[in-house]
């Protein structure tokens, strides 16, 4: 009788330990079936913003102000080597130019492969007039009518608002964009148009 409960008894405790198992079993299938569906679908989003350029609105609007903020930097620079005196001031406009023509490229790249419209050529948002360092039309009719001498300390004490500007609108980006490339260009701007405030503040005299 006793052997028999003892069977029983074991048998029981074998039978509950096994739907345990099982259910123990069932219970890491649909876990790990979760994290399988789960790590899919972060996998997903993880990869699905990188098709998409894992950009935020902070991206959008660096892109959007940048690109005309540098073709007037581009359109001062086209000026140089006719009305400029100085060979600094012409080498200085050159290398402007030089960097500033490929990003205007990139960032209009960004934009179209964003789904975003590109600034339209020539159409400058008047609301910047003044603010991130942008020439006012008054201040770009005055660089334009000025020569030698005159146009030399103009043009590098509007460049210097400019790429004050312009260092301000990349500090932004770093700080709350979410785009890598965006994050490495505002870097590079940064680094190249602090580098040549400095060299502006040297030729005009400045500490």
């Amino acid at each position: 009788m006793k052997k028999n409960l003892i069977r029983r008894t074991a048998l029981v405790v074998t039978a509950g330990a096994a739907s345990l198992a099982l259910a123990a079993c069932g219970s890491s299938n649909d876990t790990s079936g979760g994290h399988d569906g789960h790590g899919s679908s972060s996998s997903a989003s993880s990869s699905a913003p990188a098709s998409q350029g894992q950009r935020n609105s902070a991206d959008v609007a660096f892109a959007k102000g940048m690109i005309p903020h540098h073709r007037q930097a581009v359109e001062m620079a086209d000026l140089a080597p006719d009305r400029a005196e100085s060979a600094e001031v012409k080498k200085l406009a050159d290398e402007i130019k030089k960097a500033q023509d490929p990003e205007i490229k990139t960032l209009s790249g960004w934009l179209t492969s964003w789904g975003e419209q590109v600034p339209a050529e020539g159409a400058m948002d008047h609301s910047m007039h003044g603010s991130g360092g942008m020439m006012t039309p008054e201040e770009m009719d005055s660089l334009k009518k000025a020569s030698g001498k005159a146009f030399d300390t103009a043009f590098m004490e509007m460049m210097i608002k400019h790429h004050e500007g312009a260092v301000a609108m990349a500090e932004t980006q770093k700080a709350d964009g979410a785009f890598p490339k965006a994050k490495t260009m505002a870097d590079a701007i940064i680094t190249s148009q602090t580098a040549e405030i400095a060299t502006m503040n040297s030729l005009l005299g400045k500490s």
